[in-house]
């Protein structure tokens, strides 16, 4: 009998344990209600240039798809600068980048000028998108989108979720997960 408990103490512990280990990488998918290794949302938005982008424009390439809440903000203005930064770096690494926020074309295309982005910042102007990848908000009634990266592997599945970022470390969190996606089996 003593045995029998035993076996059941330790059988909950592990129980917990494995809940402790596996709830922060679980995290990022509750998060956003997206999963790992499902289909990326479809979307078409137009960038700061009047173009119409959708993932499929990117297929065979791994695509950064990064929502940031606002133009000219100090957080948003950081990882714009930083994913800019970095653009050679993630080029080389197989994959391309689209920002994505609510505000509109013409906000899009000032804050590109300003800035010298040089990759597609994709205008929501209708929530489609945000709500469609779980990360739409409001506060205080103004909607914007959370500071969430998806990393979508060549095929269009989501192959990584980062939530809450660090506007300034973001870049080189998705380059280091890129190193490591291309070298797994």
């Amino acid at each position: 009998m003593r045995r029998l408990y035993r076996l059941l103490v330790l059988l909950v512990g592990l129980t917990l344990l494995a809940g402790i280990l596996v709830a922060p990488a679980m995290a990022a998918d509750s998060a956003t209600g997206l999963q790992l290794g499902q289909s990326a949302p479809a979307f078409r938005l137009e960038d700061q240039n009047g173009k119409w982008v959708t993932p499929a424009d990117f297929r065979g390439r791994y695509l950064v798809v990064y929502f940031y809440p606002k133009d000219f903000t100090g957080g948003c203005t950081a990882e714009v600068c930083s994913f800019r930064d970095d653009i050679l770096k993630l080029r080389r690494a197989g994959a391309s980048v689209v920002g994505v926020s609510l505000d509109d074309v013409k906000s899009h295309a000032q804050f590109a000028a300003k800035y010298h982005v040089p990759f597609p910042l994709l205008a929501d102007s209708d929530h489609s998108v945000a709500t469609a990848y779980g990360v739409l908000t409001s506060d205080a009634g103004v909607h914007y989108a959370k500071r969430t990266t998806f990393l979508i592997d060549p095929q269009g599945r989501i192959a990584k979720i980062y939530v809450d970022v660090d506007p300034e470390k973001n870049s080189g969190q998705v380059l280091s997960d890129l190193a490591a996606l291309k070298a797994a089996p």
